[in-house]
């Protein structure tokens, strides 16, 4: 069947990554940046060199990073799964594609069913990677839109959200780390973590100044009543204040002047890897997944839900933890919040609200019973 259908769907000029030509257009795994290059028909010179280059960076910078190794996962997934079932990934064929969603939501061989969250991230990675192809793939198209929704009514499970970290908790685990250069640092990605309600990649991909390295998330700005992140997350860029504290043992802006000031940074990466002794900062970027091992660190550390088993309390915690900590521990207007997680709804940030007065508007009294 699959056989067929493949040799039905033909082999056409939409096989091609963007740019290329000729044989070249069927290596279907080619990275679409790579596959940039003057049309056929363009005498080459030194300039269009040099604006392909500039074009191949832009297509490069146009999803972060960890979204593109994400994308490139599920392609490399997709046509293996093509090649094993003897069909061809190009172009896109609907009734394909609804059989290799139903295969991920079965469970095969050594292969466990995903969750239908993961199934669709999947499927916004093939979507993305067919268009950078020259190929549109129709997500409402009866064959993938019909077996969807299928998985979704069949396995849809409430999102498991992870544990929210409250404003007793950051001060027992920040109470856990040293006071030398590395102890620093990690009190200061807590409590800026925390403090601004950021991503683990938003953490470790501040830069000092704007513009400092090219792989720059953002940069500080310190004031005099606290500081000012200047942030490029998933909807765009935005401002985080983070204001000072009532003292300087849980300032988060105090924690970052002193890591700054010790570790001597004035220019590039703000968080750096620190040397075996912890007394001395290096060049390179911390990668984020630093900062998920330190929170479970000082949580195991700090003694935080101990009547648990280490391994399932450890279990409940994760970088998002500090953006659902703020959000429920902030005793503000939900607005407030909002802005400072960056959310485009207030429906979001509910989400993030582990703890919070559900009530607190009573539409059954409102509506006079």
């Amino acid at each position: 069947m699959l056989s067929s259908m493949a040799k039905n769907s033909g082999k056409s000029s939409a096989n091609a990554p963007i740019g290329s030509s000729g044989s070249e257009g069927n290596k279907s795994n080619t990275p679409p940046s790579e596959a940039l290059s003057l049309p056929s028909f363009v005498a080459g010179s030194g300039s269009l060199d040099r604006l392909v280059e500039t074009a191949r960076d832009y297509a490069r910078a146009a999803a972060s990073e960890n979204t593109l190794k994400a994308y490139a996962k599920d392609w490399a997934h997709f046509t293996r799964w093509c090649r094993m079932k003897g069909a061809e990934a190009l172009p896109p064929s609907p009734e394909l594609i609804g059989l290799y969603l139903a295969d991920l939501a079965s469970a095969t061989g050594a292969s466990p069913a995903l969750s239908v969250s993961s199934i669709e991230r999947r499927l916004s990675g093939m979507a993305w990677n067919f268009a950078q192809r020259g190929s549109t793939l129709d997500r409402k198209n009866r064959h993938i839109a019909t077996v969807l929704a299928g998985i979704k009514r069949k396995h849809a499970r409430p999102p498991v959200q992870k544990e929210a970290i409250l404003a007793e908790d950051i001060l027992a685990m920040v109470a856990t780390l040293s006071f030398d250069l590395r102890g620093l640092r990690d009190r200061a990605i807590l409590l800026i973590g925390f403090a601004g309600g950021l991503r683990r990649s938003e953490i470790v991909s501040l830069d000092h100044g704007k513009d400092d390295t090219p792989d720059s998330g953002g940069w500080v700005n310190i004031l005099e009543a606290g500081a000012i992140l200047t942030l490029r997350g998933k909807t765009g860029w935005r401002e985080v204040e983070i204001a000072r504290g009532s003292k300087d043992r849980t300032c988060p802006v105090h924690a970052l002047e002193q890591w700054l000031h010790f570790a001597r940074i004035d220019f590039g990466p703000v968080f750096v890897g620190t040397s075996r002794d912890g007394k001395r900062a290096l060049e390179a970027r911390l990668n984020d997944k630093h900062v998920a091992r330190l929170i479970k660190r000082t949580i195991r550390d700090a003694g935080i839900r101990s009547e648990l088993p280490e391994k399932d309390r450890l279990a409940l915690f994760s970088g998002h933890s500090l953006r659902a900590g703020l959000a429920s521990s902030a005793e503000v207007d939900e607005r407030y919040v909002q802005k400072q997680l960056g959310h485009a709804s207030a429906e979001m940030t509910r989400r993030y609200q582990r703890r919070r007065d559900r009530f607190r508007v009573n539409l059954t009294k409102a509506a006079g019973l």
